[in-house]
């Protein structure tokens, strides 16, 4: 008996693929043996075994390594990428026949399913992307990578989950509602190898099991953008995924599945998965070694906890992938219960919401945007908007009536209280405050759906329901109703209407934003939502239309200014420039305040003179409010 003395397994292979390993391997002792006669040779006649033919056949002769002990190279075939990556082995054939002829050293574990070995993975139902190779990406510019992108899209129609329950070797039960699931024992270079690469190891006696179980088209969709379109590196398992390690796991579905082997259909569901631990001698590449996870010890581990795992989800996501979410019964519960009590007329909501209107109102007066940021903070008005958004989203009557009803009483009260102290205080002076409350634009509309978007997202997470005074500050409610007020109390009707305006530009927009939002987020269906949401689209927009003419108003007074801007005149021998320009519209008249800069003081002649200025360069008639500079 020679001690190199190696036996050559020859399946299905080409004459010439034979001979180019023939005279590869002239120097060496070898013997080649057609597989059919593999199980009549004698063990002890050689020291090391080698396999060249199809998969199925390189399979066979690893089962028979496995039982008799011993080391095996592969020699693949030119085609047989996949074998080459799973095992690292090299592009090269004249390398790849000098690693084959080396005795292996490690062990690796082997996997089977319902006693079939698994050499790449085994892929349970549908999983798409996770059982394609990277290599589909590989110097692929971003055009071909959004095209695979739609391509991969269009299998997601026919996505259905069923529920799973997987059984480890210890008889404990994981139950979860899934798509599909890969198992894999090594990393073989596909998307789903890749998103677990830590907890993938070779030698510890543990199969890796990666369930797909996305809850929303978005979700989904979010993932496979993010898998074939970005070349941003995946840092952390995606929410629509989980996976569980086990030396043993049984599968079974609800209704069956079709189970692959190595990209061949084979059977459907249950399936019982195994991992031998360390029972194979198989010489494979330098870097299969490198690639061993390092976050394993040998132990089970289970990541499962953010997939659907309840009745009620299982139910629905078996009928279809909703476009979005669907919140859980006791999410639900939880913060309509919540919504319900904050759409109530209370003494806390007046006597808190009253103060605040004191403050923003002594605020607005005093002209300090701190006490108004401050009223803000306090007033609770943004509450049963909130609760009036869910009454909508869900068609829930009695939410929108007491909603509405808590929303108009505590209006009134904040116009009332503003009224009155305007009364009391015997001062009729516009502030910068106030003015900055009296020309709401499209760019409100935008701002107050912004804040209903963050402020039904907040609502509906307790870990942030703080920024929620975030939220108050960014679409201040309570002070454009002051102004509002103060105008009431001042008899000033255009003040209070365009205060008023841009309340009513806050709630319509953060009730449609915020309605939409729970949608998004799953608190209900599309066909339950839809007619909420298209009747406050339809508000939004009318609402829009006085917006858009004050946005075009604001566009005009842009240019004003800087053409007042852009004036320097000599009158009488005198320099003049304006500064600081304001422009205010009071009813009819459109006052423009600034501050004049002249060389000298000017007469009431020279006064005159500059107004008629002003006019000629803004084409209308003017009240100048001016004060004096003067460079003596």
């Amino acid at each position: 008996m020679g001690l190199f003395h190696i036996a050559y397994i020859v399946g299905n292979v080409e004459e010439a693929f034979l001979e180019k390993c023939k005279a590869q391997l002239s120097d060496k002792r070898v013997t080649y043996i057609p597989l059919a006669k593999m199980h009549t040779i004698e063990e002890d006649t050689f020291s090391h075994f080698m396999v060249s033919g199809l998969l199925e056949e390189i399979k066979e002769v690893i089962r028979y390594r496995e039982i008799h002990g011993g080391s095996l190279g592969i020699i693949p075939l030119p085609e047989q990428k996949n074998l080459i990556r799973t095992f690292a082995l090299s592009s090269s054939f004249e390398e790849n026949i000098s690693l084959a002829c080396e005795p292996a050293e490690r062990k690796i574990d082997l996997l089977y399913c319902n006693g079939e070995l698994v050499i790449q993975e085994v892929v349970i139902g549908d999983v798409p992307p996770l059982d394609t190779y990277d290599t589909v990406l590989r110097n692929q510019n971003i055009f071909k990578r959004i095209k695979l992108f739609f391509h991969t899209l269009r299998k997601v129609r026919r996505l259905r989950h069923t529920r799973v329950t997987l059984t480890d070797e210890n008889e404990k039960e994981v139950k979860v509602s899934a798509v599909g699931l890969v198992g894999m024992e090594y990393h073989n270079g596909t998307f789903a190898s890749k998103l677990i690469a830590p907890q993938i190891n070779a030698t510890d006696g543990k199969l890796s099991l990666l369930i797909m179980a996305p809850v929303s088209m978005l979700q989904y969709v979010g993932y496979l953008f993010h898998a074939l379109v970005s070349r941003w590196k995946q840092e952390y398992l995606p929410r629509s995924l989980g996976y569980v390690r086990s030396s043993r796991l049984t599968v079974e579905t609800e209704r069956p599945l079709g189970v692959l082997v190595d990209s061949s259909v084979r059977f459907e569901t249950p399936v019982r998965l195994r991992s031998t631990k360390e029972s194979l001698r198989l010489s494979v590449g330098e870097t299969f070694w490198e690639k061993q996870g390092s976050d394993v010890q040998g132990k089970n581990s289970v990541k499962i906890d953010h997939l659907p795992g309840d009745e009620e989800s299982a139910t629905y996501l078996a009928k279809a992938i909703p476009l979005f979410s669907h919140a859980s019964r006791e999410q639900y519960a939880s913060l309509f219960s919540s919504l319900r009590e904050e759409s109530r007329l209370g003494s806390t909501f007046m006597v808190l919401l009253i103060l605040a209107t004191m403050i923003a109102t002594f605020g607005l007066f005093i002209n300090s945007s701190s006490v108004i940021i401050g009223a803000m903070l306090l007033a609770p008005l943004m509450q049963p908007i909130v609760s009036l958004s869910m009454g909508v989203l869900r068609q829930d009557s009695t939410l929108e009536l007491f909603a509405a009803k808590t929303i108009a009483v505590g209006v009134l009260s904040v116009l009332l209280t503003a009224a009155a102290i305007a009364g009391f205080i015997p001062i009729e002076k516009m502030t910068p405050e106030m003015a900055g409350r009296l020309s709401p634009t499209t760019l409100d509309l935008f701002v107050a759906i912004a804040s209903g978007m963050a402020a039904a997202y907040a609502k509906s997470n307790e870990k942030i329901t703080g920024s929620l005074a975030g939220v108050a500050i960014a679409v201040a409610l309570v002070p454009p109703i002051a102004v509002a007020g103060i105008g009431l109390g001042w008899s000033e009707w255009h003040m209070f209407s365009s205060a008023f305006l841009l309340f009513l530009t806050n709630l319509v927009g953060i009730v449609f934003a915020a309605a939409l939002t729970f949608m998004v987020l799953g608190y209900s269906p599309i066909r339950i939502a839809r007619r909420g949401i298209f009747t406050w689209l339809m508000i939004s927009a009318l609402v829009a239309i006085p917006l858009y003419h004050s946005f075009e108003k604001m566009k005009e007074n842009i240019a004003i200014q800087k053409t007042l801007a852009n004036i320097h005149l000599t009158l009488h021998k005198q320099e003049v420039e304006l500064s600081h320009i304001q422009l205010i519209q009071r009813n009819e008249i459109l006052e423009v305040r600034c501050e004049v800069i002249a060389s000298g003081i000017l007469s009431p002649e020279e006064k005159k003179l500059l107004k008629e200025v002003v006019e000629k360069s803004i084409g209308k008639k003017v009240e100048v409010i001016a004060t004096f500079r003067y460079r003596l």
